[in-house]
């Protein structure tokens, strides 16, 4: 399956999030961001001790996880942001 990459931007104003949808888009994008901080603090904390198997095994994926899950939280901000208004 080829990369799509997403859709650029049109004149401003077009395709803009409403500011009253944006702001509580924004609010709940920066509550993710805080739950987020305890994941990863806690996955780097564990990462510290000495884990033995299964857990080492465990603390990996959960470190998969928490990659993924930031990269996904960057590019919900990066879309409000490209998309509202102000």
């Amino acid at each position: 399956m080829a990369n799509q990459s997403p859709p650029t931007s049109g004149p401003p104003g077009e395709d803009k999030i409403p500011e009253p949808l944006a702001a509580e888009i924004r609010k709940l994008a920066h509550d993710l961001s805080n739950a987020l901080e305890i994941i990863v603090q806690t996955s780097y904390l564990l990462s510290t001790a000495e884990l033995k198997e299964p857990a080492a095994e465990w603390l990996q994926m959960l470190d998969g996880g928490v990659q993924k899950a930031l990269g996904i939280n960057q590019n919900l901000r990066n879309y409000i942001k490209d998309h509202s208004p102000n």
